[in-house]
């Protein structure tokens, strides 16, 4: 018997450990065991197994870069927080073919696919959790188990009944395709099969002139509906006889409703489909604070993972703290604090790496501490595309994404005018603006006083010299102190950008709604958390949004409602980190102000009414006691402006976390829909105690397609949680 692949696991630099690796004849599971000992160590399915990166794209593999080349490197990165695995295959062949073969099994082709896999694998786990003796087969004990295992609390006599309708050869366990059987009748979906019978006229097919109506009385498609109804059994029906028949079977019409057609995200919004040629502040853009932190603020770890996974989750714009090391050696830290370090030639290289994995979008990178030495040539080293130019000579005009794919922008102080940059070096000292702490603050305003000293030491000189050459790489992102708006309106170009503490915005939202709604029009602003944030907690986006602040900075290792609302704005368009602002944001002369509901335009209030019908296989909390069936209920909430906040929940389902009826009717008037955000949230009631999260989904208002759709439950770090999801009926009236 082959004993698999043998590749070297890797933890650091000096731990390299061989061991075999093998996929499972089931295709689902992937064990690997030592070559000394011959024990299987680990094993884990491929419904684990978020993606795959080739080359030196861990901090780990970077380690050994000089020892190894990128070919034969790859990582494998799970769901939710557990470590990623580093891989060093014994070629280059080998290493694209688990690359390759872990792809495939993960990122099928098509959703009917990627729906089946996932029914499988979710089948198989479970048989595999619940055979206890590993025989193959389970009795009906194993299924009682088995039942607590997946949230249901269900009669004694009913499972039997289930179990002896399974067991076709009435050898008193279940194996095979008798457990598969059993499955199928356990997750029957009444719901569904009651709305497939009002639309089929025997109760067993849709015809296509069915399906037409159903999608148009229910789904609200109106353009194309014929063709659509022709694809969708194309698509999603199993059978080949009804196929060819044109028909629908119930099978099918489940396929489609957890398909992407039947989401609640409209599918056509998943792609590119936003106008790209506005300049950059007429876009919210997906920004990160302190990126390199995957921890606290103060003591937590800096790693280039943390750049890695906000590039991966669609951030755009990214925090880079580059302070002077040993030996002149640039180092990426929080500065005046007791956090680790990483070199900043790793960063940059990871940046070259990973930045348009996702997207083409340009990529604005702050600095916000005073650069390093070597800052300029480490850079320019890299080839990531750097922006140093004026998209239109002699203008400074906020240029467009579309004009500027592919490309970083610096974000920085700079010595001199912006047009200076064209001809040569001015000879202003740098501005300081508003900043991230007092500390950084002081340090750039000692760093002024020094470029501005006629007689300097050598080492001082040469200081003024770099930091010269990176100011000229400063062209659209000019950071300059904000001093209210009236002044910068008098004073200030659209090529230049302020930052703001979260609590100098929400003063100004407060006191000055209309006129920060007008400055964010023409200019970019940047809003960061306070510094009494040590523990990486984050504030509300939703009202930096709502004057239509473009950078709103959020620290992307902290899991939350925060972060949530982040990924469901930025989930449209494509994920490329950029979401065009409503027409009434981009207006210079608008009257909009989001405190007060008389400035508002539009014919009234929308009416949104949520049927929440029933909830699949939701997860248990992992907190749980051993046994413990969950009591879940459904939250809606609503997020935007001030008048439109508001949140409704179920009643409690007691011990059902399996399949869920609430079929309870939510009601919602909302008068900003452009900046309504709305978050479904699935807890496990607890009458003595908080209620404990069990999984949510959030989107856009504007992304959400009306009639019977599914929502595709995700975990509280925002990865999905497959196959849990919720059934819903969307109405949306004036």
């Amino acid at each position: 018997m082959q004993q698999g692949t043998l590749m070297r696991k890797v933890k650091s630099k000096s731990w390299k450990k061989q061991r075999y690796f093998k996929l499972q004849e089931d295709c689902m599971t992937i064990w690997y065991q030592s070559k000394r000992t011959g024990k299987t160590e680990s094993a884990f399915s491929i419904s684990d197994v978020e993606t795959v990166r080739e080359g030196h794209q861990s901090e780990v593999l970077q380690s050994v870069a000089e020892e190894f080349p990128p070919e034969r490197c790859f990582t494998i990165v799970f769901y939710g927080r557990r470590g990623n695995l580093d891989l060093i295959a014994g070629s280059a062949e080998e290493a694209q073919c688990w690359v390759q073969g872990l792809r495939q099994l993960i990122e099928p082709r098509s959703f009917p696919l990627t729906f089946a896999l996932v029914s499988c694998t979710w089948i198989r786990d479970w048989f595999q959790k619940a055979d206890k003796n590993k025989d193959g087969r389970m009795n009906f004990k194993e299924v009682q188990r088995l039942l607590k295992m997946m949230n249901v609390d269900m009669n004694e006599d009913h499972a039997l009944r289930l179990f002896q309708d399974a067991d076709k050869s009435e050898s008193g366990t279940l194996e095979g395709e008798e457990f598969v059987l059993f499955y199928k009748a356990l997750t029957q979906r009444e719901e569904v099969l009651s709305l497939f019978q009002e639309y089929s006229e025997d109760g067993k097919k849709l015809t296509l002139l069915e399906l037409v109506d159903f999608l148009r009385q229910e789904q609200l498609e109106d353009e194309g509906t014929e063709e659509l109804a022709m694809e969708l059994i194309d698509k999603y029906e199993p059978s080949e006889t009804a196929r060819a028949r044109h028909v629908l079977s119930a099978d099918g019409f489940l396929m489609y409703l957890c398909s992407p057609e039947g989401s609640i995200f409209n599918p056509q919004h998943r792609v590119l489909w936003q106008d790209m040629s506005q300049p950059l502040c007429h876009y919210f853009i997906s920004s990160s604070h302190n990126t390199y932190l995957i921890e606290d603020q103060i003591r937590g770890q800096s790693s280039i993972e943390g750049y890695i996974r906000a590039l991966k989750r669609g951030c755009r714009c990214l925090e880079v703290d580059c302070w002077d090391g040993p030996n002149g050696e640039p180092m990426v830290y929080h500065g005046h604090t007791f956090t680790s370090k990483i070199p900043f030639r790793e960063v940059v290289s990871t940046l070259g790496k990973t930045s348009w994995g996702n997207s083409s979008s340009p990529l604005p990178s702050m600095g916000t501490s005073p650069p390093s030495s070597h800052l300029q040539s480490s850079a320019g080293s890299q080839g990531t595309g750097l922006w140093r130019h004026w998209v239109a000579q002699g203008t400074s005009l906020s240029p467009t994404p579309q004009e500027l794919k592919h490309k970083i922008l610096l974000k920085g102080k700079k010595i001199g005018r912006l047009e200076d940059t064209l001809d040569g070096p001015g000879d202003e000292a740098p501005d300081v603006s508003d900043d991230d702490n007092g500390a950084e603050a002081e340090e750039e305003r000692r760093r002024a006083k020094v470029g501005g000293t006629q007689h300097g030491s050598a080492l001082q000189k040469d200081k003024e010299s770099l930091a010269q050459a990176l100011s000229d790489c400063v062209i659209y992102c000019k950071n300059v102190p904000f001093r209210g708006f009236q002044e910068a309106r008098s004073h200030s170009r659209p090529s230049e950008i302020s930052s703001l503490s979260e609590a100098k915005a929400r003063k100004l939202i407060r006191d000055e709604g209309n006129d920060f709604v007008r400055h964010n029009a023409w200019q970019l602003t940047r809003i960061y958390p306070s510094g009494m944030r040590t523990d990486s907690s984050n504030y509300s986006p939703q009202e930096m949004w709502n004057v239509g602040c473009q950078i709103v900075a959020l620290n992307f290792q902290t899991a939350g409602t925060e972060m949530d609302l982040c990924d469901g704005l930025f989930s449209q368009n494509g994920c490329c980190g950029y979401v065009l602002k409503p027409p009434f944001m981009r207006d210079e002369e608008t009257l909009f102000n989001p405190n007060d509901p008389n400035s508002w335009e539009g014919p009234g209030p929308i009416t949104l009414t949520i049927q929440v019908i029933s909830g699949q296989q939701l997860p248990k909390v992992a907190s749980s006691k051993e046994g413990a069936i969950i009591d879940p209920l459904v939250r809606v909430e609503i997020y935007g402006v001030p008048a439109d906040q508001a949140h409704q929940e179920t009643k409690y389902i007691e011990n059902n976390g399996f399949n869920p009826r609430w079929d309870e009717t939510l009601h919602f008037q909302i008068h900003v829909p452009e900046l309504a955000l709305i978050r479904f949230v699935v807890e496990d009631y607890d009458k003595t105690s908080r209620n404990d999260f069990v999984g949510q989904f959030t989107l856009a208002f504007a992304n959400i397609k009306p009639g019977y759709r599914h929502i595709h439950l995700l975990s509280k770090d925002g990865t999905g949680i497959p196959p849990s999801s919720l059934f819903v009926h969307i109405r949306i009236t004036e």
